[in-house]
């Protein structure tokens, strides 16, 4: 496959649906690294959003839902279901005017849906096993710090940074500074994004 990426989706008490942008994820010794939303055509996004809204509606599904792909040959195959909000979207916490999160509570205690677009050219960063210098990444701009509380141990995700810009180009020049000090293997994963 070419590349894997995750649609989420919400339905509310009342059938509306929205979406996020189709997210590009890569892994890391198969553990999710990077995720960035946003990068793929407006065709495959159609494809995504149409394969999740049959299945939200074939069970009259209620809240967050996401689907994870493999991109083939320009389509889209199925690789997991998961009915809850998703690690590959946690990016909507700072990329996107109404996070999974709250449209999650919105959508099963009967509130009106939220924004689900992105403010600004977004990329997240998973922090597995240990943190890097957080002190010198919170020193760049437009990057948003989150720690779980977990105890730092190998291959669990114990935290995650948000990197917003204004464009993608601002947004790729910031990551590779965040790639650089963060170390490991994001330079080379970063190379990966489409």
């Amino acid at each position: 496959f070419e590349a894997e990426c995750s649609l989420i989706g919400v339905r509310a008490l009342d059938g509306t649906t929205k979406f996020w942008p189709l997210t590009q994820n890569v892994h890391d010794n198969g553990i999710l690294a990077l995720s960035h939303p946003g990068g793929f055509s407006a065709e495959l996004q159609e494809e995504a959003e149409h394969r999740m809204q049959r299945l939200m509606n074939h069970f009259d599904y209620r809240g967050v839902l996401t689907l994870e792909f493999f991109l083939h040959e320009e389509s889209l195959l199925v690789n997991e279901i998961a009915p809850r909000v998703h690690n590959s979207g946690h990016w909507t916490i700072d990329g996107s005017a109404c996070s999974q999160f709250e449209n999650h509570v919105r959508a099963i205690s009967g509130m009106p849906l939220g924004d689900t677009g992105l403010t600004q050219a977004c990329i997240m960063f998973n922090w597995i096993g240990e943190f890097p210098p957080r002190d010198r990444l919170l020193s760049l701009p437009g990057l948003h710090w989150h720690d779980y509380g977990k105890a730092p141990r190998p291959g669990r995700k114990i935290g995650h940074a948000t990197l917003t810009a204004p464009s993608w180009e601002a947004l790729m020049t910031r990551a590779a500074e965040v790639a650089e000090i963060a170390g490991g293997a994001f330079p080379a994963l970063l190379e990966r994004l489409d």
